[in-house]
C-alpha cells in the first residue's frame, strides 16, 4: 500500500479504496479560522450536538484580525466564546496562521484533519492526511459525522538529488504546477516518495503540501521520518511520533520524477500559480512592493534565510518591503536571535502573525503596481488592487528583489542560506485558550454581536426547476470572483444579507441587482468554476440571491461540494458546444429534475426554453448527496436522518 492508502484504510468507515468510489472516512482533528469558522460554529449549534466529538479541534483567528470596527471584535468573541463551550480549542488573535500553528503545536502523523480552509493540506508536510472542505462538512465532523468523499487517484511524486544553492522548496511545487496546471490535481491525492525527500526539512515540506491546495488536489502528504520526529522533538511533542510510509512495493495510479539537482528559481506571473516560467527568463522587471511571509512560506527556516539575505543592506528605495512571520512561536525566536533586527535595519515593515495580505487584508499595492509575494495565489484583483501584477516566488527571490528592485536570480547571491533547524523552539502557547470540561458547557454564554445574521437554507427541491442564465462566465472563475474576499468583506463574513450586494461583482457588478430583480435563476460557467479558497459564502451567497443550478463544463471539488451541501445543483455540460449555444439571459428549465435524481439519473436535461435545445448535463450523485439535494441541503438532510 502508499501511504495515502494506509491512512485512508485505517479511518475508513465505508465504501472501498477505489478510486472514483464515493468513501467515508473518521475525522481526528478539525480545523477553522474566522473567516469561514463563524460560519461553521453558527452551523454546529443549529445541529443541536452539545460538545466536538473530534480528537482535537482547533478554531483559529487569523484572517479578519483588522479591527476598524466592531465586527471583527465581534465575532471573534462570539469564536472565543462558542469555542470554549463546545470543547474547541482557540488560537486568539496574534498567535499566529492556522496552518503554521497546526503544524507546529497540534498536528500528528497519521491523523486525518479536516479543515475549512482550502490550505489544510498543509499537514501533510508531517506525515497527516490534511484536506480542506466547507464550513459545513467541517462542522458535520466536529459533530462526529463520518466525511464523504470521492476515493482519490494516488500520484507519486518522486523526488531524487538535492536543491542547489539559492533553490527552494517553493520551487518544487511551482514546478509541479507548471507540469500539471490548477485543473492537473483533481481527484488526486499527491503523494512525494523517493530519496529527494530526506533532504527537505518539515518546513519545506509543508510549503510543497500547502500549495499543493492550488493543483485543486484533494491533498498532499509526505512520509513520517526522522526528519518529522526530529521537529516535533523540537517543538517539545515527540511523544505524538509515529513513523509512516508507503510500502517497498507500494503501486500509484501515475509517477511524476523531479530530479531536484536540475530546478532553477522559479516564478508563476499574474494571474494564476500555474503561469509558471524561470526568474531568468521572466527578466528583471521593476518591482514596486515585496511580501514575504502567508501560510505557504512564513516557517523560521524561511524568515532566518530572508534576514541573511537582508543583514547589512537596505531595501531599494522604490520597494514596499512587508514581512509577515507565520506565528508568534516564529515571530519571538526572530526577536530573541536578533535576526527581526536585521529585517527592521534594512527597512522592511513586519506585519503580525496572521495571513494579512494574501487575501487582501491589508498592504494591497498601488495602482498597476508589480507585487512579488511569497504566498500562493495571484488571482486577479486577490490582492486588493485589481490594476496590481502578483507574481508568486520563493522568499530568497522575494528577498535579493526587494533589494534590487527589479526580479532577480537569487543564485547571484554569495552568502550562506543554509538554516539549521532548531534544536528546540520556544514553546508558548499561552494564546490558546482551553475549553471548559465535559458537563460545564451550560456555564458558558455564547456572545453574539449583531453583525451575525441568520445564515440560509435551503429548502426541497421542486419537481421542476425554471431560471434566467443570469450571468455566463469563463473558465477557472474562482471563489474570490463569486464571493470577494477582502478588507472591506470579510468583517461581513457572518452577515450574508449584506455579502449579497457583491456577489460575482469581479465578473458583472449588475449581478446582485439583476439576481434579485429575477427573484433568482442558474449560472452558466466555463471549466474548473469555484477553485481557489473553500469558503463556503460562495454558495450560501447565491444561494441566499435564489440560484438553485450552476451549469458548467466543470467544477472545483471544494466549491462542487459546498453547492451540493447547501442545495444547489451543480451540472456539468457533456459537450462545450451546448455551452457556447447559452446567452445570457435565456430561459432554462431542468424539467422533471426532483423525480430523475430520485430515479438515480445520472444525465439530466437542461432545457434552453429561449432557443428550443436541449443539453445532456451530467451530475454523478451518490446516493447520500441525492438526498442531500432532494431535502435542499446537508444541514436539512441531517435533521431528517436524525428524526
Amino acid at each position: 500500500m502508499n501511504l495515502t492508502q494506509k491512512i485512508l484504510s485505517a479511518h475508513l468507515l465505508s465504501g472501498e479504496l477505489v478510486p472514483g468510489e464515493e468513501i467515508s472516512i473518521r475525522i481526528d482533528q478539525t480545523l477553522t479560522q474566522d473567516s469561514t469558522g463563524t460560519m461553521a460554529y453558527l452551523q454546529f449549534e443549529a445541529m443541536g450536538v452539545e460538545r466536538v466529538r473530534t480528537k482535537k479541534s482547533v478554531a483559529y483567528i487569523d484572517h479578519n484580525t483588522l479591527q476598524t470596527g466592531f465586527e471583527n471584535a465581534d465575532d471573534h468573541q462570539y469564536i472565543q466564546s462558542v469555542t470554549k463551550k463546545h470543547g474547541v480549542y482557540c488560537s486568539k488573535p496574534g498567535n499566529g496562521i492556522c496552518h503554521q500553528v497546526h503544524l507546529e503545536r497540534f498536528g500528528v502523523p497519521g491523523m486525518t484533519l479536516l479543515g475549512s480552509d482550502s490550505h489544510t493540506p498543509t499537514g501533510g508536510g508531517i506525515g497527516m492526511l490534511a484536506i480542506g472542505a466547507g464550513g459545513l462538512d467541517v462542522a458535520v465532523a466536529m459533530g462526529g459525522g463520518a466525511y464523504y468523499m470521492t476515493c482519490p487517484r494516488v500520484v507519486g511524486v518522486r523526488l531524487t538529488g538535492r536543491l542547489p544553492y539559492a533553490v527552494a522548496a517553493k520551487d518544487i511545487i511551482l514546478e509541479v504546477l507548471r507540469r500539471l496546471s490548477v485543473k492537473g490535481g483533481v481527484g488526486k491525492v499527491m503523494e512525494y516518495i523517493g530519496p529527494g525527500v530526506a533532504t527537505l526539512t518539515v518546513p519545506e515540506r509543508a510549503t510543497i503540501a500547502n500549495m499543493g491546495a492550488e493543483l485543486g488536489a484533494t491533498t498532499s502528504v509526505f512520509p513520517s521520518d526522522e526528519v518529522t520526529r526530529a521537529f516535533l522533538r523540537a517543538q517539545q511533542r515527540e511523544e505524538v511520533f509515529t513513523p509512516l510510509q508507503a510500502d517497498p512495493d507500494a503501486s500509484y495510479d501515475e509517477i511524476i520524477d523531479i530530479d531536484l539537482s536540475t530546478l532553477v528559481p522559479l516564478i508563476a506571473q499574474p494571474h494564476m500559480p500555474d503561469n509558471v516560467d524561470t526568474v531568468e527568463h521572466v527578466g528583471p522587471i521593476k518591482v514596486d512592493q515585496v511580501f514575504i511571509g502567508s501560510c505557504t512560506n512564513s516557517s523560521y527556516q524561511d524568515m532566518m534565510r530572508v534576514a541573511r539575505i537582508l543583514r547589512g543592506k537596505t531595501v531599494h528605495p522604490d520597494v514596499s518591503l512587508v514581512i509577515g512571520p507565520g506565528s508568534k512561536q516564529v515571530l519571538t525566536m526572530l526577536a530573541r536571535n536578533g535576526a527581526l533586527a536585521d529585517m527592521l535595519g534594512a527597512g522592511a515593515r513586519i506585519l503580525e502573525s496572521a495571513c494579512g495580505p494574501c487575501i487582501g487584508m491589508g498592504q494591497s499595492p498601488k495602482t498597476g503596481a508589480v507585487s512579488i509575494r511569497t504566498n500562493n495565489r495571484n488571482f486577479y484583483a486577490r490582492s486588493g488592487t485589481a490594476s496590481a501584477n502578483v507574481y508568486l516566488t520563493s522568499c530568497e527571490t522575494a528577498a535579493v528583489t526587494a533589494l534590487t528592485g527589479v526580479l532577480t536570480d537569487p543564485r547571484c547571491l554569495d552568502i550562506d542560506l543554509t538554516v539549521p533547524m532548531p534544536e528546540q523552539f520556544e514553546v508558548n502557547d499561552n494564546l490558546v485558550i482551553p475549553p471548559v470540561e465535559a458537563g460545564h458547557e451550560a456555564e458558558v454564554e455564547v456572545v453574539r454581536g449583531p453583525n451575525i445574521k441568520p445564515f440560509p437554507l435551503g429548502h426541497a427541491l421542486e419537481n421542476d426547476v425554471f431560471g434566467k442564465a443570469l450571468l455566463k462566465m469563463e473558465d477557472n472563475i474562482t471563489t474570490d470572483h463569486i464571493m470577494p474576499s477582502n478588507a472591506k468583506l470579510l468583517p461581513y463574513r457572518s452577515n450574508v444579507p449584506h455579502l449579497a450586494d457583491f456577489c460575482l461583482t469581479p465578473v458583472d457588478e449588475t449581478f446582485p441587482a439583476r439576481a434579485k430583480a429575477e427573484g433568482g435563476g442558474m449560472l452558466v460557467a466555463g471549466s474548473n468554476y469555484g477553485q481557489g479558497s473553500s469558503r463556503e459564502h460562495a454558495a450560501l451567497v447565491p444561494l441566499y440571491l435564489g440560484i438553485r443550478a450552476v451549469a458548467a463544463k466543470s467544477f472545483a471539488r471544494i466549491h462542487q461540494a459546498n453547492l451540493i451541501n447547501n442545495g444547489i445543483l451543480p451540472l456539468a455540460f457533456r459537450s462545450e458546444a451546448d455551452y457556447d449555444d447559452i446567452d445570457p439571459m435565456d430561459e432554462l428549465a431542468l424539467p422533471g429534475i426532483r423525480a430523475a435524481i430520485e430515479d438515480g439519473a445520472e444525465v439530466f436535461i437542461l432545457r434552453n426554453v429561449t432557443k428550443g435545445h436541449d443539453y445532456q448535463m451530467n451530475m454523478p450523485l451518490t446516493k447520500r448527496q441525492r438526498g442531500m439535494l432532494l431535502c435542499g441541503g446537508l444541514l436539512n438532510y441531517t435533521r431528517e436522518m436524525n428524526r
